[in-house]
Formats: structure tokens, C-alpha cells, sequence
């Protein structure tokens, strides 16, 4: 049986180094649920290998009939979701601070 809704805070970096069981974890709780949330406030660093983690995690969920949201998005994912232009794609609000308006007022 599975739970309506279930929420997941990321803990670690979304790196190479992690990538294998974090997918395995996401994987895992998207079958015991039909929506999932994935707290991302706490990710410091994220590379290719987490990018796609969350993809395949996003599209296995489709798949399934499922919903995958990322919440609380840290500076480094919003970064990595902008240099591939997939915020769309995952389609969740995306929060940006003043002070982070403002850094990238003066790029």
C-alpha cells in the first residue's frame, strides 16, 4: 500500500560521488507514495550526476502516474537548473531571496 504524499529532505551534495544512492533512496520512496517532495534547501553542491538523478526521478514519476515537486531550492540547484534550462520542465515555483535578486542584478 502506498501513501498518498511523502516528503524527502536531500541531505548530502548532488554529486558523482552520491548520485548512486540517492537515486536508489528517491527511487525508492517515489514507489511507496504517489506524490513526492524533495526538500533541496540543504544541497551545497550539485554536478551533472545529481541533475540527472532528478530527472530520472521526474520522468520515472511521469511514468508512474506520479508527482515529483522540488521544494526549497538551494543556490547550487537553481544554478544547475538554470545552465540546462529544466526549471520548466519540472514546472515548481522557484523562491528567490533579495539578496540573491540583487547579485544577479549586477552580473
Amino acid at each position: 500500500m502506498t501513501q498518498a504524499h511523502s516528503t524527502i529532505a536531500v541531505k548530502d551534495d548532488m554529486t558523482i560521488y552520491n548520485a548512486a544512492v540517492q537515486k536508489q533512496t528517491l527511487l525508492d520512496a517515489l514507489n511507496t507514495c504517489d506524490e513526492l517532495d524533495l526538500d533541496l534547501s540543504q544541497v551545497a553542491e550539485m554536478d551533472t550526476a545529481g541533475f540527472q538523478v532528478l530527472l530520472l526521478t521526474k520522468r520515472e514519476a511521469i511514468k508512474a502516474g506520479k508527482a515529483v515537486h522540488l521544494t526549497a531550492h538551494s543556490k547550487a540547484v537553481t544554478e544547475v537548473l538554470d545552465l540546462y534550462n529544466m526549471a520548466g520542465y519540472f514546472g515548481d515555483p522557484m523562491v528567490i531571496t533579495a539578496h540573491e535578486h540583487a547579485a544577479g542584478n549586477r552580473r
